[in-house]
């Protein structure tokens, strides 16, 4: 799986960090991914970020 940020759609609410703080961080008020292809223990709680984002600004790339 692939994941990525939206960084016009993002508002910054820190939602995905709270999810999932290993794959995502906070920067500059946009949240940003630390690591693009997500690691296979880590799929279910970056699912779970993708869903908590309220504007829908982190798309998934299933393989």
């Amino acid at each position: 799986m692939k994941v990525r940020v939206d960084e016009d759609l993002c508002i910054g609410c820190g939602n995905c960090v709270d999810v999932c703080p290993e794959i995502f961080e906070m920067e500059d008020d946009k949240a940003i991914v630390k690591m693009e292809e997500v690691p296979e223990d880590l799929e279910d709680s970056c699912r779970e970020a993708s869903e908590a984002c309220p504007v829908d600004a982190i798309p998934l790339e299933e393989d």
